[in-house]
């Protein structure tokens, strides 16, 4: 697969396309990054931006993930110390998850420099306070009660994208409205205007209408689950032909099994038919569209290969004790 097509495979847009292709023409080494907050436990919907750069690093691209705990805090999703212990259990997780030879970045080791405040103070004075409110959406979901902190959150995101020396920002496509901040306001500074790859997200197991929460645990799936849960969570999850798009148990199987397995299988008694593969998501969707293949099975296909594909954080976790007792503490899992 083409450099180009690994990095287009599975998006929504990229902004901008030819920006993308003339970068990759020139053949000099580029960089891309993924921001996380760190609040909550690694799970499902953070599956998909994993493989998307995995997809990056395997076009030849310098990988870096930061790990936002500015954010985090400013965010109020948790104090200083807390943060700083979350961070160490994602990183066990994201390399547990095959993210081995990139650059892990702290948020605090750069963000409080002279330079970066001086370009965030720079930044707001031209940005209106409607734009931030309309680009930190994603952020806080009450924008009429959101805290003063949380508005220097798209500021920061775009700074990040500069100051990281970043050629490529990449999100989920609920970075959108941040990302066009970036492009906008980074000339401004003296800046380039970086690329924009945005991928969907992974909807609740529970259905489009639901939102993926760790107090809520039918609607996810944790990155060191058992496939007995493993197995409980995909088993009761939304599966409907009547809404593709929004279907959990297809979108597992398009945006994390294909891309990082390369295939699936659904075993069947020949009474039912017997065996089928599947060598790309199109033969998949196709297959369960006309109905020859049955959602059950399809749950039992996706279960068995999510399960698979995780084995190697559950070893992980079982020789690192002090990795799941970390995770037990900060999320009283």
């Amino acid at each position: 697969m083409k450099d180009y097509d690994l990095i287009a495979r599975n998006t929504l847009e990229i902004i901008e396309n030819d920006e993308l292709k003339k970068l990759l023409k020139g053949k000099k080494s580029l960089s891309v990054y993924c921001g996380y907050e760190t609040s909550g436990p690694v799970h499902l919907g953070h599956l998909l931006s994993i493989a998307k750069l995995l997809d990056f690093q395997e076009a030849g691209l310098k990988v870096k993930v930061l790990f936002a705990d500015m954010h985090t805090w400013l965010n109020r999703k948790g104090d200083p110390e807390w943060i700083k212990q979350s961070v160490e259990y994602w990183k066990h997780c994201f390399k547990a998850l095959g993210l081995k030879k990139v650059d892990y970045v702290l948020g605090s080791d750069f963000q409080l420099t002279e330079k970066y405040m001086r370009d965030l103070f720079s930044m707001a004075t031209n940005t209106t306070v409607n734009r931030a409110m309309r680009s930190m959406q994603q952020v806080a979901r009450d924008v009429e009660h959101a805290h003063v902190s949380q508005m220097f959150y798209p500021l920061m995101q775009s700074l990040d994208i500069a100051h990281m020396e970043l050629d490529i920002a990449y999100g989920g496509i609920e970075q959108r409205k941040i990302h066009m901040v970036a492009r906008e306001e980074l000339p401004k500074l003296g800046y380039k205007t970086p690329i924009c790859v945005h991928t969907p997200l992974i909807v609740s197991l529970k259905g489009p209408e639901n939102k993926m929460s760790s107090s809520i645990p039918e609607t996810m799936i944790m990155v060191d689950d058992s496939p007995e849960v493993i197995e409980k969570r995909i088993n009761k999850a939304y599966c409907t032909t009547d809404d593709l798009d929004g279907n959990p148990v297809l979108q597992i199987a398009r945006y994390i099994i294909f891309p990082r397995l390369g295939k699936l299988k659904a075993e069947r008694p020949e009474k039912y038919g017997g065996d089928l593969s599947f060598k790309n998501y199109e033969e998949l969707e196709d297959a369960f569209k006309k109905g020859d293949l049955h959602p059950a099975d399809l749950k039992k296909a996706v279960s068995g290969a999510m399960s698979d594909y995780l084995k190697p954080v559950r070893t992980y976790f079982k020789k690192n004790q002090d990795v799941a007792k970390l995770k037990k503490t900060l999320f009283n899992l």
